[in-house]
């Protein structure tokens, strides 16, 4: 039993935890985010999210043994001055015009900013062999061991790569073609992830056609990627994993292989994207936050992300959020964007296996000259790896003051589940000037058009839900 003059004590540290816990506000007179709503809530995101700090100090790879012909291997000078700029406490490590050969991947550690050089380029060699041994990673939302990111960095604190140089993935002659060779791993690993087969266990690598991700930070907390030119990437392009506090930004993408997604936050917290070109053989931008099971068993949704003039051209979609999302998404913002041409401009896709949630997003001052699939698209029911498990939940979606000029297909396709509709979605303002089909809207409820024109037609209101109907949608939750 608590004595008297203890007890005050007590419920004073349970104060000061729960105080803690609580984003800290007394302390750093930021409220919470949970009091905003709307883009008001964006502007706070942004409020916290701060660019990583290092010492001034700087470390040339070229003291270290890397020349910048192009022809000798320079990993090791990579490694070596990563390691001494980490263990001295943190600064640059710069990389001088010219052109690096790197035949094996660029591990940052905390503290470490890479720098390139306007003039520099990092060209990794094509040679899978060159990224093993394998490393604690993501593929397709699941975790597993396999060849690493050609850059990499495992829950390091305060890292950055920026600068106005060149990173070359070579990836079209090595690790781009074996997309046709992969079904019988990603088969595997994807019932490995149902299945709760644990991580340590889930070795790939050599002989198992994974393709790694070009930039992938795992685990890190505070994340700067600017500047810099992406090319040739073997998979996903920039993919955080497991982040908290990352800013991407005046990125250049210019990367056509299969899947050669632009930036994919995945289960990552405080994210900002903004200013940059995304030219891709696949989504624009993907949010992600793992799939099924393996997702599930983690829980980690991608939240507070903020998307601010982009601009995007895309062999698939602009702003894609799915299919992996069994952890959630929510609240993400998107504005002041340029979808130049893709399949959908915008993309809110699961199956019915995935379960988790998309919800409170917000899109607005969007301009697309074409899309080829449906420009605005909501769909439940995308393909999957087994059948009518766990459907997903879609609700609350704002995107305003749209224009499109040309949808091959669909301007409107929004298609829910008789057990999880679509709820709370308002498109309001947005104008399509052709497209083949206007709208295509099926289990949704609460689905809101206000001053949405299509083909040169006001589209009139959906009817209201039969109450019978609406008891059905809420059976499934």
């Amino acid at each position: 039993m608590l004595n008297k003059y203890f007890a005050p004590r007590y419920i004073l540290l349970l104060l000061f935890i729960v105080l803690c816990f609580s984003n800290c506000s007394w302390l750093t007179g930021q409220k919470p985010l949970n009091l905003y709503s709307g883009w008001d809530r964006a502007e706070a995101i942004l409020d916290r999210i701060q660019e990583p700090l290092f010492p001034d100090r700087d470390y040339f790879i070229t003291h270290y043994g890397a020349t910048g012909e192009g022809q000798a291997d320079c990993r090791e000078a990579f490694a070596t001055a990563i390691n001494t700029c980490n263990s001295e406490g943190g600064g640059r490590v710069v990389v001088p015009a010219g052109t690096y050969l790197c035949n094996g991947p660029i591990h940052l550690k905390s503290n470490v900013h890479l720098y390139l050089e306007e003039g520099a380029t990092i060209k990794f060699g094509a040679d899978p062999e060159f990224y093993l041994p394998v490393v604690l990673t993501k593929w397709e939302g699941t975790e597993l061991f396999n060849y690493s990111p050609l850059i990499y960095a495992y829950q390091a604190t305060n890292i950055a790569m920026t600068g106005k140089g060149i990173i070359d993935g070579s990836a079209t002659t090595g690790f781009a073609t074996w997309k046709p060779q992969q079904k019988e791993a990603q088969n595997r690993l994807r019932q490995m992830g149902n299945d709760g087969v644990p991580v340590n266990e889930r070795i790939f690598g050599e002989g198992h056609y994974l393709r790694p991700s070009m930039v992938q930070p795992f685990g890190c907390k505070n994340v700067l990627i600017d500047g810099v030119t992406i090319l040739d990437s073997p998979f996903w392009v920039i993919h955080p994993v497991f982040c908290i506090n990352v800013i991407v930004r005046n990125v250049t993408v210019n990367s056509w292989n299969p899947n050669n997604d632009g930036c994919d936050p995945d289960a990552s917290v405080n994210v900002l994207i903004e200013n940059c070109l995304f030219n891709t053989g696949d989504d624009g931008i993907a949010i992600k936050s793992g799939r099924d099971q393996d997702g599930w068993r983690i829980g980690q949704a991608t939240e507070n992300v903020v998307i601010r003039n982009c601009e995007m051209r895309s062999k698939a979609n602009g702003l894609c959020i799915g299919s992996e999302m069994s952890g959630s998404v929510r609240h993400v913002y998107m504005e002041n964007c340029l979808v130049d041409s893709a399949n959908s401009t915008v993309y809110f896709k699961a199956n019915l296996d995935r379960g988790g949630r998309i919800e409170n997003v917000w899109v607005r001052d969007v301009k697309v000259n074409r899309a080829k699939g449906a420009f605005i698209r909501f769909e439940t029911n995308y393909k999957g790896h087994r059948g009518n498990f766990y459907p997903p939940l879609f609700q609350n979606f704002v995107l305003e003051k749209i224009t499109c000029q040309t949808a091959d297909n669909y301007a409107i396709f929004a298609e829910g589940h008789e057990r999880a509709r679509l709820k709370n979605i308002l498109l309001k303002n947005i104008t399509v000037n052709k497209a083949k089909v206007d709208r295509y809207i099926r289990y949704a409820e609460n689905f809101r058009l206000r001053n949405v024109r299509i083909n040169g037609v006001i589209q009139p209101e959906l009817p209201p839900m039969d109450p019978e109907e609406k008891k059905k949608s809420n059976m499934g939750w």
